[in-house]
């Protein structure tokens, strides 16, 4: 079912050398309207990386900072390493999302007609390689703070687990620099299982809590994953602006299951784990309570864009909303690895 991107053969995907030097290269995202010439364009060229560059920052200073601020005053117990931790999450999660993305983004791409036959580059492999590498930080991390070696390490819950996931995202950056990509379907669902099993140590119907992070793992990837995907793509068809509106189009539908299935698993896992009595008062609580206010500006953003694409011809605008929307979800998912770190609320609810 799942074949990569639909590439003619007969015609060489485009790559960065063959665009003129005044405009982005693919992938970065810039507006899909195009610009005089002149210095608009150079601008935009530099506007692109600044911007990207400044939003990998602040991504990385919440991720390091993060968990210690959302649990100063709360008097839960220190993690130790949690901002290296967060980091190391943070890039396993995006490397799920950049598989799964690319890997069921091109089924929306088929089905648009009069659509360029050009494909934007894989960054499959590098991400499940990237993947693998956090995995196996963590492998480390999870060795020195306990005081094991890494063969031991290996024999714990948590270890084994992470070894599993290092090694199915190995396997899944073969699969993507093979001829059959979609093999690495296989691998990533044993990812995404394995990450739900390693996130729910708690003695509460962890079974229950590991079913619904399996859902809302894979429908936040492909989301995240998939409008990154679409994105480039647009960019790569900004000549084509009705085969790239067609397209936003497509991912739009889809993005509204994943959004039900994010609030309905989202909700289920909220209920399930975060006492009411400590929202306010517990790591956890604050964290959730950050990452519903980023999800809320993201529906925003989601919704200004489908309107702007239902009323426009010219996807710009819808576009560069979109691209919005991809920057604020990328900080939802910094976020959501800071929830996998701070402490289980639980026990502060049950205090004295």
């Amino acid at each position: 079912m799942f074949s990569g991107p639909p590439a003619d053969p007969a015609t060489p995907t485009m790559q960065a050398s063959s665009v003129p030097s005044a405009v982005p290269p693919v992938g970065e995202m810039g507006d899909i309207s195009g610009g005089a010439s002149g210095a608009t364009p150079a601008r935009r060229s530099w506007t692109a990386p600044l911007l990207l560059g400044a939003a990998g920052l602040l991504a990385l200073l919440i991720a390091l900072f993060g968990p210690g601020l959302m649990a100063r005053g709360t008097g839960e117990l220190r993690i130790p390493g949690a901002g290296l931790t967060t980091v190391l999450r943070t890039v396993l999660f995006a490397a799920l999302a950049l598989h799964l993305g690319e890997l069921v983004a091109p089924q929306l791409i088929r089905p648009v007609r009069g659509r360029p036959r050009t494909a934007v580059r894989s960054w499959a492999v590098l991400a499940s390689l990237a993947g693998a590498a956090a995995a196996a930080g963590q492998i480390v991390r999870l060795a020195a703070v306990s005081g094991l070696g890494i063969t031991e390490t290996y024999g714990t819950r948590e270890g084994g687990l992470l070894l599993l996931i290092a090694n199915g995202l190995v396997v899944a950056a073969l699969c993507a620099a093979s001829r059959r990509p979609a093999l690495a379907l296989a691998p990533l669902a044993v990812v995404i299982g394995a990450e739900a099993l390693r996130a729910h140590p708690e003695a509460y119907s962890p079974e229950f809590g590991a079913a619904l992070t399996v859902v809302h793992l894979t429908a936040a990837s492909l989301w995240t994953g998939g409008l990154l995907y679409v994105l480039r793509t647009m960019w790569l068809w900004r000549g084509s602006p009705v085969a790239a509106r067609a397209l936003l189009g497509r991912y739009a539908r889809l993005a509204i299951w994943l959004y039900v299935a994010l609030a309905a698993t989202g909700t289920a896992s909220t209920l399930r784990r975060l006492p009411l009595d400590v929202v306010f008062t517990s790591a956890y609580g604050r964290t959730l309570l950050l990452k519903l206010a980023l999800m809320a500006v993201v529906s925003v953003l989601a919704l200004a864009a489908r309107r702007r694409m239902l009323r426009d011809t010219d996807p710009a605008v819808a576009h560069r909303l979109a691209r919005r929307e991809q920057v604020v979800l990328g900080l939802v998912v910094v976020v959501s690895a800071i929830l996998t770190v701070v402490p289980d609320p639980h026990w502060i609810s049950l205090r004295p």
